[in-house]
């Protein structure tokens, strides 16, 4: 804890307030950032600020890092260095959850496309509102239900309808993608679950016992929307490379009417237009 005082007091030191947002003012002030304002922008307390910068905190939470990390403008190397020093280790028994800043930006960036970011078991951590206005807002289901294998061998993929060739591609690339992460995080007790449920799909048997190994890279999705009727997508697949994390963006297919479709999803949101049944 004593290495993680002194790197939080090294990263406050070098960064500049004028950069955050805080102005130099007048009498003239210290060059760095004040504890106050680091408090601030991570939405801690400057009393908690001080117990970490003094090594008297046994161990910050994630959360906490991540917040630490956003204000203080670190990379994502310092970033991944300061939840090591807080005891939050990459671990093999522990599929990374934690979306990193990187990340974050490039999400800010593409506001105009739906989007979403699921972890190495394809289980939905973020979307953005588009996402929800075009698939349905992920918040009515049960986060336990918030996973693209069980949609789609155990229940149904949300608006989304394939042909028979489709679903094929979409579920042979699906479950060898899940083989390859079975190898990098082979004591995952959420993996294991994961797959006790999924065995009790048939289809799902039929391909796992191929033992294909690959990744899911892009699909095309026809979203059934209640409001405004089929929207032809692409959906392209981002990972990250230290935490296998799957940024998946949705476009719309050239020479349909989906783009003009998601711009009015856009404006209206997940507000129903259709009466409710």
């Amino acid at each position: 804890m004593d290495q993680l005082g002194a790197a939080l007091r090294a990263w406050r030191d070098r960064l500049d307030p004028v950069t955050v947002g805080f102005a130099h003012g007048s009498p003239p002030r210290v060059p760095n950032l004040r504890r106050a304002e680091l408090a601030m922008l991570a939405g801690i307390s400057v009393e908690y600020v001080v117990r970490l910068e003094q090594g008297r905190v046994a161990t910050p939470s994630a959360q906490v890092c991540s917040a630490l990390a956003r204000a203080l403008h670190l990379s994502d190397d310092e970033h991944a260095h300061l939840l090591r020093m807080a005891g939050h280790a990459a671990d093999p028994s522990r599929v990374p959850r934690l979306i990193p800043g990187s990340l974050c930006r490039i999400v800010e960036q593409l506001a105009g496309s739906p989007l979403a970011i699921y972890d190495a078991t394809w289980q939905l951590l973020h979307w953005n509102p588009l996402f929800a206005a075009t698939f349905g807002d992920p918040t009515v289901r049960s986060v336990g239900d918030r996973n693209v294998l069980v949609w789609q061998f155990l229940g149904e993929l949300p608006r989304v309808r394939q042909t028979a060739a489709e679903r094929v591609a979409f579920e042979e690339s699906l479950v060898a993608d899940l083989r390859a992460t079975t190898s990098r995080y082979p004591d995952v007790p959420d993996l294991a679950a994961l797959l006790s449920s999924l065995n009790l799909s048939p289809r799902f048997c039929e391909l796992w016992s191929r033992r294909a190994v690959g990744g899911h890279q892009s699909a095309h999705k026809l979203v059934q929307h209640p409001d405004v009727g089929d929207i032809a997508l692409n959906s392209d697949i981002l990972n990250t490379q230290d935490t296998n994390l799957r940024l998946v963006v949705y476009t719309a297919q050239p020479g349909t009417d989906a783009g003009d479709k998601l711009e009015f999803l856009a404006a209206i949101g997940v507000q129903r237009m259709s009466p409710q049944g």
